[in-house]
């Protein structure tokens, strides 16, 4: 048999991705977290999974009756039909033989029968997937940490012996800085709620311990979604390759591409820097509309700004932003900072690479994403990670970041991703000839030689300008130049 017939799928591909295929066969793991992260949830999708193949299942729950776990299940759209569930009631159900179903009460039956029930119940059904809800009632019947232990390790060989696959369930409500599971259990999962100063709940599993198997260590984010648990494994870029050329690709505007040396190479990253309102985001817009041109596919994934907003702003000059996303060849999505985990975000950028093949990605901005991050400095490695595996694919990246303030030399940012940028275009505000203007400047460009001119920047009805460099003043990144040529070089803005 092999590796992966040797593993029952969980039903949730990420947690399968992290664990390394699913679980071993025949062998005892336990799931843990605090009540409402998600435990029950996932442990019905592990035993659906199991039906979904023709097997056996069977659920205990100590904790929640039939009619609870149904109702749950129905909010997600499943049926549990096909899911043996053997219950814990009342001892007046118990003693009523109208009941057809096995019934225990922890508080009035010893350890020992308790245990044999769930055996002999194992023994006439012969699941290969059995779901134990919860330890805590087992852990309070026990009595001691060492009654505890020794019926532990009874369950584990007794169920090994029908050949069953266990997933106990532990809400660490009582004693949580007991251990006595993770050192018999095969494997350990331990499911996480953080909730922040604003925004929705986030959740995060980690994989604590599994003999014998590889699995993708760290944190994972998760959300419980209608239809279950989804869970999306953290991105490693050192895992992805594809062979792609490096030829360039322009903007569309042949002075801007002129300043750029000629355009961005396929495989990497510009970072759109400069105050609010200088042109960022349009600017990187356009060569989204000259991928699509050159009939590829881009994605844009807007932060700050509306995206009716945004594509009314790009279609008022000339950029056809809706017909684009009407066809396909754009997805245009709204990302809401305080309602996504970056592991998420990652999940959905990958997604739009392998599956829906596009060339061109834009994240607008890195402000609004650094509101999804619980410290600056993990979104550098979050960043870091997303960009090199971008990088990695072929793809064009395009960050923009607001600068705090509007002009002078006063400006700061409230994340430096310049080290990480393959380019970085530099946008600035400056006055001249009493008229506010912006300019355009090249700061890096790892990919090959570029201008170390200033250019005027201006948008219009017509479209996007790029005016000649602006050699005759002095002083423009400061907001204030002084004018020392002899000809006039500006852009007219009366267009």
């Amino acid at each position: 048999m092999s590796d992966d017939n040797n593993k029952a799928r969980t039903g949730i591909a990420g947690l399968d991705d992290v664990l390394g295929g699913g679980l071993y066969r025949n062998r005892l793991y336990l799931l843990e977290g605090q009540p409402g992260t998600g435990k029950t949830t996932l442990a019905l999708q592990f035993l659906l999974e199991g039906c979904a193949h023709g097997e056996r299942v069977l659920y205990f729950t100590l904790s929640e009756t039939a009619e609870e776990l149904r109702h749950g299940a129905e909010t997600h759209g499943w049926s549990l039909e096909g899911i043996d569930i053997f219950e814990v009631v009342s001892v007046q159900e118990l003693l009523d033989d109208s009941q057809r179903q096995s019934l225990l009460y922890s508080s009035d039956l010893e350890l020992g029968e308790t245990a044999n029930n769930m055996f002999r119940k194992v023994e006439e059904l012969k699941p290969s997937r059995v779901v134990v809800d919860s330890l805590s009632e087992i852990r309070l019947l026990s009595q001691s940490s060492l009654r505890y232990r020794r019926q532990v390790l009874a369950m584990k060989h007794r169920f090994a012996q029908l050949g069953a696959t266990v997933l106990l369930l532990d809400d660490m409500t009582s004693e949580a800085l007991d251990k006595t599971v993770h050192s018999v259990a095969h494997g350990v999962i331990k499911l996480e709620e953080l909730t922040p100063d604003y925004g929705s709940e986030r959740r995060r599993l980690r994989i604590v311990k599994y003999r014998g198997q590889r699995y993708r260590g760290g944190y994972h984010d998760f959300n419980i979604h209608t239809g279950g648990v989804v869970v999306f494994p953290a991105l490693v870029a050192s895992e992805h390759r594809l062979g792609f050329g490096r030829e360039k690709v322009g903007s569309g505007n042949p002075e801007f591409d002129q300043l750029l040396g000629g355009g961005l190479e396929h495989g990497t990253s510009a970072l759109m820097l400069g105050p609010t309102g200088a042109g960022k985001s349009l600017l990187a817009l356009s060569f989204i509309v000259a991928a699509i041109e050159r009939g590829e596919r881009a994605a844009l994934f807007a932060f700050d700004e509306d995206i009716d907003l945004l594509t009314a702003r790009a279609e008022s000059i000339g950029m056809k932003i809706g017909q684009y996303v009407a066809d396909g060849r754009l997805i245009l999505q709204q990302v809401d900072a305080a309602e996504l985990s970056p592991g998420e975000f990652a999940h959905q950028v990958r997604h739009c690479v392998e599956k829906q093949q596009v060339t061109t990605v834009m994240i607008d901005s890195l402000n609004g994403y650094q509101l999804a991050m619980p410290d600056e400095r993990f979104l550098i490695l979050h960043m870091h990670e997303l960009l090199t595996y971008l990088n990695r694919s072929g793809i064009v990246t395009f960050l923009t970041v607001a600068q705090h303030g509007l002009v002078g030399t006063d400006m700061q940012s409230p994340v430096d991703l310049t080290y990480l940028s393959d380019t970085v275009v530099l946008l600035r505000y400056f006055e001249a000839l009493g008229r506010v203007r912006r300019a355009v400047s090249i700061l890096k460009k790892r990919d090959g030689f570029h201008e170390n001119t200033i250019r005027e920047f201006m948008i219009s009805s017509t479209g996007l300008q790029v005016g000649e460099p602006l050699d005759g003043f002095q002083g423009v990144l400061r907001g204030v130049p002084e004018f020392v040529g002899r000809d006039n070089t500006l852009l007219d803005n009366d267009k």
